[in-house]
């Protein structure tokens, strides 16, 4: 009769804890197949149900040789973001994207968090620095990863249901509900996912020679 029950006990308990084991991996390459890194991958249940994290989470993007590291940052929404300033000059770091508008005026050191609690993509840059630009992708969902120099990006523990699932990228000629795909991901492993994205190509401004038009800053 123990023998049964614990066969009884493991049937029960084996689907509940394959159905956390399940996963997308996304791989993103451009028209010319090369491997795209820095892209967000979002999936939505597309029963729209999404449970968030009752304490906000904290990241950090950092100023670090007069650039944002990294220079795409991928959270959740609420989460609360400090800027350190790693440099031996000031900065002034800023957006005015719609979905988060701040200003952290001159500084060095570490300045008070910037809580983004709206989705979107926020733009940031430094007034003092012009060539300085890094993003933030504010996710609506627990669920995203970012793609590394692979192009590649894996969204693990995910519950067994439906989704859709979108790309972002800074350079992507489109919009990001063009990416948009349905995806069931109703068992345990692992569902294959791969877009191709047509880029822009990156525009960067050219950075200001040391001890050139801001000097000390």
């Amino acid at each position: 009769m123990h023998a049964h029950w614990l066969l009884a006990l493991v049937a029960v308990v084996a689907p509940l804890a394959h159905a956390q084991n399940a996963e997308i991996a996304a791989k993103i390459t451009d028209a010319h197949g090369k491997p795209v890194a820095d892209a967000v991958v979002v999936a939505v249940p597309s029963d729209g149900s999404l449970k968030l994290p009752a304490r906000s989470p904290k990241d950090v993007v950092d100023q670090v040789d007069k650039e944002f590291l990294p220079k795409v940052q991928a959270i959740l929404v609420g989460t609360a973001v400090t800027f350190p300033n790693r440099d031996s000059v000031r900065h002034q770091v800023y957006s005015f994207s719609p979905a988060r508008r701040f200003e952290l005026p001159l500084y060095t050191g570490v300045p008070q968090a910037v809580t983004f609690d709206k989705p979107g993509v926020v733009i940031l840059g430094c007034n003092i620095h012009d060539w300085m630009v890094g993003y933030v992708y504010v996710s609506e969902s627990p669920y995203f990863a970012k793609t590394d120099a692979q192009g590649k990006a894996v969204l693990p523990n995910l519950p067994s249901r439906a989704y859709v699932v979108r790309v972002w990228h800074p350079q992507q000629i489109g919009t990001e509900e063009d990416t948009r795909k349905n995806v069931d991901v109703l068992r345990a492993g692992r569902t294959e996912v791969a877009w191709t994205l047509t880029l822009k190509p990156e525009v960067r401004i050219r950075r200001a020679p040391v001890g050139g038009i801001h000097g000390a800053y």
